[in-house]
């Protein structure tokens, strides 16, 4: 499940030992083209039916690989509870990290040896393989939490993070496959039945997140599994630039704000995704603008998330900016070479590290006051959680699957990515005159900033010592 929750929105993906295909599904369900690596002629079949392809390919042969991939590439790199069963997990992660692209990630899940259920048959005198788990027969390597990471950074990689997979209720797995075994036709039952059951569905929805709670307080112990997100370092580079905005109504503006962008970046795609009642889409439209209509309106959280998305198909990194002046153009270049130049994954604009003149005194208390909550709840010393002028770079935002529903979804866009591992940077800005009327919805904007800090809590770890304030 950790792993699942931890794919986002890819691309592209290969599925390293897909299996019968669970974990590629998940990601071709968000949109992704998965590919699939499999030697098990039984799992192979399953599997197409599941995933876009699958390959017969044999990762532990250098001339297999780059004939099976010759010519592909991906941004990410799943290996579920595979890396265990090979001589050299390393060399595997590194035969592959050709065809990822640059900042892409990888996602790898290992059995926990040191789970307190191994370490209770140490002190018996036991070390007894089974025919599956964390003691599988077929398990050539063993890692606890820090020999995993260990071994992905000798690889290369770049650690973010790390999950689990809790062991307490699945400490009676073996007892509840006997049973199923016993009461299946034959003796053997569907390998999948258990997944499938109303039982199993029930303890995802009600037990499995206190088990969460409580795993994560003594991972080393209580995991049954831990999940790395990791990911090839990015290298500085000229990136492919989108320059993002929402419009509704921007006739006043939108000719004016394209030619600043033009000014400052020639060579940006400018996306809109509009809601206009007036004629700013076919104004944007005709400027050169790639414009997506959202109507009937439904509102900023599920427009920033059709931009966000879409941009990231299509080019490197993102910047936002309001369509209304209030942040100036002129920032593009700059937030552009931190990304570029610096290795930075979020650039957020800050307005209110002093009351800026052309924000009224109720805003601005309001603004300090949520990002006063965000670095308590959170340990993120942020000083405006609302920004709306920011950089991301694109292989970030694909690593999550952000929820657009409601208003506020600046805040999950800051905070998922400073708590999940990647580089952050604070800086300050103008905040000038907005041309135009405001479309801020004061109160189902607080009631939403409210519902998000709350359910950022779990995600990630609190604090964050790559968020950098300038």
């Amino acid at each position: 499940m950790a792993l699942v929750d931890a794919i986002g929105r890819p691309r592209r993906v290969l599925d390293v030992g897909c299996g019968v295909g669970l974990n590629g599904e998940a990601a071709k369900k968000r949109g992704a083209h998965v590919t699939g690596i499999e030697i098990v002629p039984a799992s192979i079949e399953r599997a197409k039916a599941r995933l876009d392809e699958v390959l017969a390919l044999d990762v532990t042969s250098d001339e297999a690989v780059k004939k099976g991939l010759a010519g592909r590439s991906f941004d990410l790199l799943l290996f579920a509870d595979m890396l265990e069963h090979v001589t050299d997990p390393i060399a595997v992660i590194r035969r592959l990290l050709p065809y990822l692209e640059d900042g892409g990630h990888v996602i790898v899940s290992l059995p926990n040896v040191a789970a307190w259920t191994v370490r209770l048959g140490l002190l018996a005198g036991k070390f007894e393989y089974t025919q599956s788990g964390i003691l599988d027969d077929s398990h050539l390597r063993f890692f606890t939490r820090e020999t995993g990471r260990q071994m992905l950074e000798r690889a290369g990689l770049e650690v973010l993070r790390m999950e689990q997979n809790p062991m307490l209720v699945r400490a009676a797995k073996d007892v509840v496959l006997s049973t199923q075994r016993a009461i299946a036709p034959g003796g053997n039952p569907d390998p999948e039945s258990l997944r499938k059951s109303l039982p199993y569905k029930l303890y995802q929805g009600l037990v499995r997140p206190v088990e969460d709670v409580v795993a994560a307080r003594a991972p080393e112990l209580l995991s049954f599994q831990n999940v790395y997100v990791a990911r090839k370092p990015p290298k500085a580079r000229k990136l492919s630039l989108t320059v993002g905005m929402l419009t509704m109504n921007e006739e006043d503006s939108i000719e004016a704000m394209m030619g600043e962008i033009r000014k400052v970046a020639p060579d940006a795609k400018i996306l809109c995704v509009d809601s206009s009642t007036d004629r700013t889409p076919e104004i944007a439209a005709r400027l050169g603008a790639r414009v997506l209509r959202q109507i009937p309106p439904r509102g900023h959280g599920p427009a920033m998330e059709l931009l966000m998305y879409s941009a990231a198909v299509e080019s490197d990194l993102l910047i936002y900016l309001d369509c209304d002046f209030t942040y100036p153009a002129e920032y593009i270049p700059v937030l552009r070479k931190l990304v570029e130049e610096e290795g930075v994954d979020v650039v957020n604009c800050a307005r209110t590290r002093t009351r800026p003149a052309a924000m009224p005194l109720p805003n601005y208390l309001a603004n300090r006051s949520f990002a006063a909550l965000a670095h308590l709840m959170h340990g993120i010393p942020t000083c405006d959680v609302h920004s709306g002028m920011r950089a991301y770079r694109s292989s970030m935002v694909r690593a999550f699957d952000f929820d657009g529903e409601g208003d506020a979804l600046p805040i999950d866009t800051l905070l998922f990515p400073a708590k999940c591992g990647y580089r952050v940077v604070e800086m300050p800005i103008d905040y000038q005159e907005r041309v135009g009327q405001s479309k801020l919805r004061k109160i189902a904007g607080t009631v939403w900033t409210m519902i998000r800090l709350v359910n950022a809590l779990p995600v990630g770890k609190r604090g964050s010592s790559r968020y950098e304030i300038r």
